[in-house]
């Protein structure tokens, strides 16, 4: 039995664009990895050797600023594609939010693979053309968006995001409880808001009723809807 036939995100991830043969093909070119939270998988600026399916966890994709600051400016969850294919070198680097498990390719021998399957390509392009209106959406977001506005934005977007990806997961809608894979300090960063700002924001959603937060990274959505209006 190989590694793709027990895949729990096989039919979400790109790999759901190819038949039975066309994915024992894949899986000769592929292999596991464990990484535990914090482990780094991918250098920026190192050449481009690899890519990946998120498996299981959730992997940062981070940038460095010129006085060595780490920005977050990326996430994937399980599913998600990771690495540049067709690409020479890597634009961020890639670490282990939580533990996670990948399923690793040599980007040359995906590049081929990709190459000789359009459906694969079609699938990949799709990938990158939603996380294009993502983009879009997050720079929405940074720019114009106050920090009430930004964190409800991205409490809902964690809501969504967070929701089980495996094959057998009901997938009902967003979750209404969910344990959050960022510090403060870290939401912060990505907001671009301090972290007395993410933690006075929480507090008064907390305080008005929206949210409970049973535990520093627990957050159970309350009133969504009010959160919704919120977000604006």
């Amino acid at each position: 039995m190989s590694y793709c036939d027990t895949c729990v995100v096989r039919n979400r991830a790109i790999c759901a664009a190819l038949d039975n043969n066309e994915i024992n093909a894949l899986n000769g070119i592929g292999r596991r990895k464990t990484l535990a939270a914090g482990d780094p998988l991918i250098w920026e600026g190192d050449d481009s050797t690899l890519v990946a399916n998120v498996i299981d966890g959730i992997l940062k994709l981070t940038n460095s600023t010129e006085d060595g600051r780490e920005q977050i400016v990326g996430v994937v969850y399980p599913a998600d594609f990771i690495g540049r294919p067709f690409g020479k070198t890597t634009s961020h680097s890639v670490t282990a939010l939580t533990d996670a498990k990948v399923c690793l390719f040599a980007r040359s021998d995906f590049d081929r693979f990709a190459h000789e399957h359009p459906q694969l390509e079609h699938k990949l392009l799709k990938r990158t053309l939603d996380e294009l209106d993502r983009t879009r959406s997050w720079m929405l977001l940074l720019a114009r968006k106050s920090a009430e506005e930004k964190v409800a934005t991205f409490l809902l977007d964690m809501s969504e995001r967070l929701v089980d990806a495996t094959c057998a997961a009901p997938h009902d809608g967003p979750l209404d409880e969910f344990d959050l894979p960022f510090s403060r300090q870290q939401i912060g960063d990505i907001l671009g808001v301090t972290i007395e700002t993410v933690s006075r924001q929480m507090t008064r959603l907390k305080r008005d009723g929206i949210l409970d937060l049973p535990t520093r990274r627990t957050v159970r959505i309350l009133d969504r809807q009010a959160l919704v209006d919120m977000a604006g």
